[in-house]
């Protein structure tokens, strides 16, 4: 006859998203029922446990986060496994990272969760298993329905209003069923009722925000005058200054497209305006000051802002203008001194200027500086085995370029942490034509070369100096760069 808790684990199997998870579920089963689910808790005992597997990992290790800062490093053994035991653990949200990718898990008191993961397929492989599992799979789940709604509902953002708002609101009854019928069945906290309210609900009134900025850029009418005098309605329920929420992703991208409509909205008829991305950024962090008392959610909301703007405009007295505006509004320091730091990066990044020095790894093991790069035109172009799609397409569009400008240089700078696969996959891959270096340093690399994001690319001229350092592979304008 089989045990409770292996008819427990059994019934699981056969109702999750990815049966392939029981390969964890099954190896923690023992140890978990010994250490965790006949232990006795007293009132005021927070102990938990947090575990799980690992397959395909990428680095050696699992972090712990509650909100910004790591609050443990969870070393994967020779079975790429690893298990906690906390003797006190406050209920509430944290993330757990395995980079480069997150996701969140839920504790409440005396919690004891696994979990599976495979990080070639994030996301999508997550199952939760133990005590406080099913509210967790509830918000993955409720995650990749978004994911999925996402995916189909930009097919419909040049449908007109009316076939617009039909759509969404027949897609998000859908998603309201599900939360309700979840939670009747889980009889889940108010305090978890928080997060799962968020997760259904942001990303709906994310898709009304961006509505009328997608139907003009695909359809280049502006709908703005012709949306219901009710539309924004919606955001009179929502509490802007909810702490809780505040590293929370669907409420922060909320609150980012809302920023970012309210903004537009009010330069809609001035989209030739030269200076607009500097107006709509300062508006943005104008409204977010007025909107926004808590200072917690003001200042994530504010750096979101402040990366995203750094990073897409290097007009240098520009940026000094935008620079002047976000240290009034920020009291973050720590978050602002990183802002700072990329900031003073970009400065670093003028054109005619030398690249700053990074160290970086080739594939004999030997470290070379980027100053002992050739004095010729080159091409650096970014790229990580998380992204293969991305890894694969910059590499076949360098190959392309290198046939029509055999002059140029083309160094792809590898963002991974494993030089042992990387290695591998530049073997394996034969990618030719192309100089192949690991980072050694990413944190370096972020600071000085302004990299937050794989697409960038960097060109430097004959003499080794910077010509264009915030260009993208697949800009359509690349080859101007390059003549």
């Amino acid at each position: 006859m089989l045990s409770k808790d292996t008819f427990v684990v059994m019934t699981l199997i056969q109702n999750m998203r990815n049966p392939k998870a029981y390969l964890c579920i099954l190896g923690f089963l023992s140890l978990f029922s010994l250490c965790a689910c006949n232990e006795k808790y007293g009132k005021d005992d927070y102990k938990a446990y947090f575990g799980g597997e690992v397959q395909n990992p990428q680095n050696p290790y699992v972090l712990l986060y509650k909100d910004t800062k790591v609050i443990d490093t969870l070393l994967l053994n020779e079975k790429n496994r690893f298990f906690k035991k906390f003797d006190s653990l406050a209920p509430g949200l944290y993330s757990f990272v395995h980079e480069p990718e997150y996701q969140y898990v839920y504790f409440e008191k005396n919690d004891s969760i696994l979990v599976s993961i495979n990080s070639q397929d994030f996301d999508e492989s997550i199952v939760f298993s133990g005590r406080g599992e099913q509210k967790n799979n509830f918000l993955m789940e409720m995650y990749l329905r978004n994911q999925r709604d996402w995916d189909i509902l930009l097919q419909v953002m040049d449908y007109n209003f009316n076939e617009f708002e039909k759509t969404i609101k027949q897609v998000h009854e859908k998603n309201i069923k599900f939360y309700q019928d979840k939670k009747e069945f889980i009889k889940w906290s108010d305090n978890f009722d928080v997060f799962a309210k968020a997760a259904l609900e942001m990303p709906y009134y994310s898709k009304k925000e961006v509505y009328p900025i997608l139907h003009q850029l695909r359809t280049g009418k502006d709908i703005v005058e012709q949306l219901p005098k009710n539309y924004y309605d919606y955001r009179q329920n929502i509490d802007f200054n909810n702490v809780l929420l505040s590293v929370y992703s669907p409420f922060v991208k909320y609150l980012s497209y809302m920023l970012n409509n309210m903004a537009v909205i009010n330069y809609h008829n001035h989209f030739s305006d030269a200076d607009l991305s500097l107006k709509t950024n300062i508006n943005k962090m104008n409204i977010a000051d007025t909107l926004i008392q808590n200072e917690k959610v003001k200042n994530i909301i504010l750096n979101n802002i402040a990366f995203t703007y750094l990073l897409e405009d290097q007009n240098m007295a520009k940026n000094q203008k935008f620079m002047e505006v976000y240290h009034r509004y920020s009291t973050d320091r720590s978050q602002k001194n990183e802002i700072t730091k990329i900031g003073s990066a970009i400065q670093l990044l003028k054109t005619n200027q030398s690249l700053p020095e990074v160290k970086l790894r080739k594939i004999d093991g030997s470290i070379i500086s980027s100053n002992t790069f050739p004095k010729q035109k080159t091409v650096i172009f970014f790229w990580t085995d998380n992204a293969q799609n991305h890894m694969m397409q910059a590499h076949k569009k360098v190959i392309d370029l290198k046939s029509k400008y055999p002059a140029y240089n083309f160094i792809g700078v590898n963002l991974d942490k494993n030089p042992k696969k990387w290695v591998q996959i530049v073997e394996k891959s034969k990618f030719q034509d192309v100089t192949e270096l690991q980072v050694l340093d990413f944190n370096d690399l972020k600071y000085k070369w302004a990299i937050t994001k794989i697409h960038r690319t960097i060109i430097l001229d004959e003499n080794g100096a910077i010509k264009n350092a915030f260009t993208n592979l697949f800009n359509n304008d690349i080859e101007e760069y390059l003549k």
